[in-house]
């Protein structure tokens, strides 16, 4: 099922009053795949606003942001998540965002 698909699927569950942080995030996953980036950064933060210790989220939503060029939400996104994941015990999405932290830190040309 191609992200059209599968996007319109999700919609219409959420038109049925489904909504959830799992739907919202699942929402911001395929539109990131399709390049559709603010919209994707809407839905992951309605994801967040639905459920704020969602780790899974703060990563993508942190992707997102750096997808959009916009790196110093992309930290700030991160840190967030970071903090969240470790609160949590979910030290591989700790991790993960901690990589994505240290590559935005670094000049462009290096």
């Amino acid at each position: 099922m191609d992200a059209t698909a599968v996007i319109r699927n999700l919609e219409d569950l959420l038109a049925k009053g489904k909504e959830s942080a799992m739907l919202r995030f699942s929402l911001g996953s395929e539109y990131l795949k399709k390049r559709e980036i603010w919209v994707a950064i809407f839905q992951l933060r309605r994801a967040l606003e639905l459920d704020p210790n969602y780790s899974a989220a703060w990563k993508l939503l942190g992707q997102a942001f750096t997808e959009a060029g916009n790196r110093n939400e992309a930290r700030d996104v991160f840190r967030r998540g970071i903090e969240v994941a470790t609160r949590r015990g979910d030290q591989q999405a700790a991790r993960e965002m901690e990589v994505f932290v240290r590559r935005l830190d670094k000049p462009a040309n290096s």
